[in-house]
């Protein structure tokens, strides 16, 4: 048996190892991208790009772009000048796709036509362009293509008209999916209808990934067909990335899905630059030093009082890392571990640009899993993947979140004791553990160490006065002290925002670090022990 298990995590530490050069190029090239992706507008061009740059990276980092105001990650201008402050990459601005195509349309060996009246047919024509080696162009683009002396490979048009898409998907797996890889399998989901942000496009065009938008939402058995087929056949902890089509499925379908053949999700589909930022390394002499608050030898000692700590935990690109603010509270940052092999020169500018008050955490997986989802049978290897990571990045706290079975809205967030039993076993060098996204119920303490779930979801449109009053009743509620109240921020408030509210709280609390605080909840456990229960509510996300 322990044969068998070193196999498979040989196998899967295989799998998690990019190609990455130990070398950074002087010179590189960068666009700017609009924020319009409708295909009626952009969209064309932009998609041209994203595979001109997945191809033109594929040995080494040369295009990076830029995006808009209104993209998700906020991230790619200041990780920019980073690589200019800390590796020295002069970057060549390029301004336009005929500009783009003249520079570094060498690296194609064609095009593939689209269909601008299928929208599916953009996402199947990615897979071509990582094939053959294709950047991906409408129609209208076709004389852009060939005057750079690109011929034409794939002619996508008429196709698949008429066709949906569990027909369409049949087609191009039957096509291409025996040439692709069974490491990495790319969705192209979030937005539906006229607009489509293939901002992860490039990662899986340099890859030679598979791209789809299927469903995995019981409603729609055709889609689900295939999807089931693809995460059967990927490879043994194999990659999922992008995310799931917000027309057709929840994220908890999907995650449920993926976890349940243990594979590992990566989101999101407008995670951007991946082919350039996988090949950045840490900069020489670079290593991880959290800021910890906590002395092992002299931990804090509690006091009667009410305990606050805040934690985002959705993805740090996407939050307030680069809003006002940063560094006036302790705050918690879910850190994205695996960018350890996907994006280390990221993580080096949040480790480098992180205040006293920032403390990054630790995850139950290395990528998005939901434990009760997740096969016993996979926890050693990927529990030994989460531990190399939690040394190499000096993590000491770790956050679960499952939404197999429910989300913030139905159904159940919380752990069995199963989990919770594996969770305290597989990671015995974590010094606390929350749980959750939104509030939930699952409590637990054992030798000195806590599992807390989030009392309160602080959302981003909730007025500030009614998220003040909800507080203020949380904790008349729960008048045996210390009482901990842990929040979670949703990604788009401010630390400003959120130092305001708190600041409104009538009684006297203490704001502390994650590390600190589920020290005190360790030592001084005020809080039920509690599982979930077989009479909890269980809704599979079928909305």
């Amino acid at each position: 048996m322990k044969f068998r298990l070193s196999l498979l995590t040989f196998a899967f530490i295989l799998v998690t190892t990019p190609l990455l050069r130990a070398d950074v190029p002087a010179q590189a090239y960068v666009m700017q991208m609009s924020d319009d992706w409708t295909i009626q507008g952009n969209l064309p061009e932009h998609a041209l790009i994203i595979s001109l740059q997945g191809l033109a990276n594929r040995d080494q980092p040369r295009l990076y772009l830029e995006y808009g105001a209104k993209w998700p990650w906020q991230i790619t201008k200041p990780v920019r000048a980073f690589y200019e402050q800390k590796h020295g990459i002069t970057f060549t601005n390029l301004a336009t796709p005929d500009a783009a195509l003249a520079a570094l349309g060498n690296h194609a060996k064609g095009y593939v036509v689209w269909d601008k009246d299928v929208r599916t047919s953009l996402i199947v024509a990615f897979t071509v362009a990582g094939l053959e080696d294709a950047v991906v162009v409408s129609a209208d683009l076709i004389p852009l293509a060939e005057k750079h002396g690109l011929t034409q490979i794939t002619d996508l048009r008429g196709d698949f008209t008429g066709m949906d898409d569990a027909q369409i998907y049949a087609i191009a797996m039957d096509r291409y999916w025996n040439r692709c890889s069974r490491d990495v399998v790319l969705w192209l989901g979030g937005h539906h209808g006229t607009i489509l942000e293939p901002g992860m496009a490039d990662w899986g065009v340099r890859q030679r990934a598979f791209f789809t938008d299927l469903s995995n939402n019981p409603r729609h058995p055709a889609e689900l067909a295939l999807a089931n087929k693809i995460y059967t056949e990927l490879n043994p902890n194999a990659f999922v990335m992008g995310w799931h089509s917000y027309a057709k499925d929840t994220e908890g379908q999907q995650v449920a899905l993926t976890s349940s053949h243990g594979l590992r999700m990566e989101g999101l589909n407008t995670l951007p630059n991946l082919s350039f930022n996988a090949q950045i390394p840490f900069s020489k002499g670079f290593t991880f030093k959290n800021h910890h608050s906590v002395d092992p030898a002299n931990p804090p000692k509690p006091e009667a009082k009410v305990y606050i700590a805040l934690a985002q935990t959705d993805s740090i690109g996407i939050g307030a890392w680069t809003k006002p603010g940063r560094g006036k509270l302790p705050y918690t940052w879910g850190l994205p571990m695996s960018w350890v092999d996907f994006a280390p020169g990221v993580l080096e500018y949040f480790y480098q640009g992180a205040t006293p008050n920032d403390h990054f955490n630790s995850f139950a997986f290395p990528s998005y899993l939901y434990p009760k989802a997740v096969p016993a049978k996979h926890y050693p290897a990927l529990q030994a993947v989460v531990r190399r990571l939690n040394r190499d990045l000096d993590l000491r706290v770790m956050d679960i979140m499952d939404y197999s079975e429910g989300n913030r809205h139905v159904g159940s967030t919380d752990l069995t004791k199963e989990v919770v039993d594996l969770i305290f076993q597989g990671y015995p060098e974590i010094l606390g553990f929350t749980n959750s996204y939104g509030a939930a119920r699952t409590y637990a303490h054992r030798d000195g160490r806590a599992l807390l779930s989030y009392e309160y979801y602080l959302s981003a449109n909730h007025p500030d006065e009614e998220i003040v009053a909800d507080l203020e009743e949380l904790i008349a509620l729960n008048p045996k002290r210390p009482y901990y109240l842990l929040i979670h921020v949703r990604e788009s408030s401010s630390i400003e925002r959120v130092a305001a509210i708190l600041g409104s709280l009538k009684e006297e609390n203490e704001i502390v670090p994650i590390d600190v605080f589920l020290s005190i909840a360790g030592q001084a456990p005020t809080f039920r022990t509690r599982y979930q229960q077989p009479g909890d509510p269980v809704v599979h996300n079928p909305y």
